[in-house]
């Protein structure tokens, strides 16, 4: 009976050495969650009558439970490496079967797709046409399609006319002679089509806290003066409202026509000289796709050479009632099981989900100090057991050779 009670001792030390040793060797494995083995006694004792006396069967594995603490996270180089900080699990698509995972290096495959080093391929929720995330989930894939330029349509405009200067002293109002006004500013706009088109704005002043604004586009004029004026304070008073309507115009290069509006709500008349504060346009041409963005919240965007972004889906995480239930596949993989539960689908920092972490991966969560101390316990216990079979032998021999 010693015999084979040792030879329990033996396998469940065994066990833990095996476990000890897959945790050390995957201590450089992304997202890996140690494992710990637990053991319970045995006992072949029957429940009827009294068993004070029972000295027990030895030891069997009663489980080999992963251990889902948080890894440390390491910064990388790449803006698809996304780690968890948190709960949860990467959703992942293996041939049409749902996989999880902690493992966040990803890249993308040659038709777009979010994928990681076994092809599966990250599961997010879609967006509508209108960049509106979605409840519908799906693949993730980035377009690589140039954006669509858009027409300039509004124009904001900051600056500072100065209140001392001087009416200009030759007039009627001429682009190409800057005695006939007082200051300028451009900015460039586009059409339709992306062209990019340059637009002139001039000042020119005409008595005391009033002024004319002429427009031009590719040195064209736009429409007549527009009359501005300013308070005592400084502020603009005149047109109601700070914007001026530019009229209709066709750009050069086969645009449709224009409607540009220009708001002067920033514009003052202080004793200073002229100074622009801001100039900008909603304007822009066709972009290439130049990058991937990734926020916290799993928010995956399109970054475009022309300073654009698009949202292309929110990465969506799963949780369990019980993540130890999960049935370890390999290759960095769990899949759901009974005794799991079912899968709790949200987008991270939502309910008990995590935060994405980009350009960053989560480490191996194995502490190998502790592990290699494990170590020397369960060789220890194996050596123990090989003992109490060697003492057992001897035992046996003593009791064959009595004469």
């Amino acid at each position: 009976m010693s015999f084979t009670t040792a030879i329990t001792g033996l396998r469940a030390a065994q066990a833990n050495l095996n476990v000890i040793g897959n945790n050390i060797a995957n201590v450089g494995t992304t997202g890996f969650k140690n494992s710990r083995a637990e053991f319970q006694d045995v006992y072949a004792t029957s429940n009827v009558g009294g068993s004070s006396s029972a000295t027990g069967s030895g030891v069997s594995t009663g489980q080999v439970a992963q251990q889902f603490t948080q890894g440390n996270i390491t910064f990388t180089n790449s803006g698809l490496d996304l780690a968890i900080s948190g709960q949860g699990f990467f959703i992942v698509d293996d041939n049409g079967a749902q996989l999880y995972s902690r493992d966040g290096s990803f890249g993308m495959d040659r038709n777009g797709f979010v994928v990681n080093a076994n092809s599966q391929k990250l599961i997010a929720f879609s967006t509508d046409a209108g960049g509106n995330v979605t409840g519908s989930k799906g693949p993730l894939q980035i377009s690589a399609a140039n954006t669509n330029p858009q027409a300039t349509a509004a124009v904001e405009m900051g600056a500072n006319l100065d209140s001392q200067a001087a009416i200009p002293s030759v007039s009627p109002f001429n682009a190409t002679v800057p005695a006939t006004y007082n200051n300028t500013t451009a900015t460039s706009i586009f059409d339709s089509l992306g062209g990019s088109h340059l637009m002139q704005v001039y000042f020119i002043k005409t008595g005391s806290g009033t002024w004319n604004v002429n427009t031009t586009v590719d040195g064209v004029a736009i429409g007549a003066a527009q009359p501005i004026s300013f308070g005592t304070n400084g502020a603009l008073t005149l047109p109601a409202g700070g914007t001026i309507t530019l009229p209709p115009f066709t750009p050069a290069g086969g645009g449709a026509a224009q409607n540009v509006t220009v708001s002067l709500t920033q514009m003052t008349q202080y004793g200073a000289p002229f100074g622009v504060n801001k100039l900008s346009q909603n304007g822009f041409t066709t972009g290439q796709l130049s990058g991937i963005d990734i926020d916290k919240g799993g928010n995956v965007f399109a970054r475009y050479t022309n300073g654009q972004s698009k949202l292309q889906g929110q990465v969506a995480l799963a949780n369990f009632a019980n993540p130890q239930g999960l049935q370890s596949l390999g290759k960095n993989n769990w899949a759901q099981t009974f005794a799991a539960g079912t899968p709790l689908v949200g987008p991270p920092g939502s309910s008990t989900l995590g935060a994405i972490q980009s350009g960053a991966l989560e480490d191996s969560n194995v502490d190998v100090s502790a592990q290699l101390v494990n170590l020397i316990v369960a060789q220890r216990n194996f050596q123990a057991n090989t003992q109490v079979i060697k003492t057992n032998d001897a035992v046996t021999q003593a009791i064959i050779g009595i004469r």
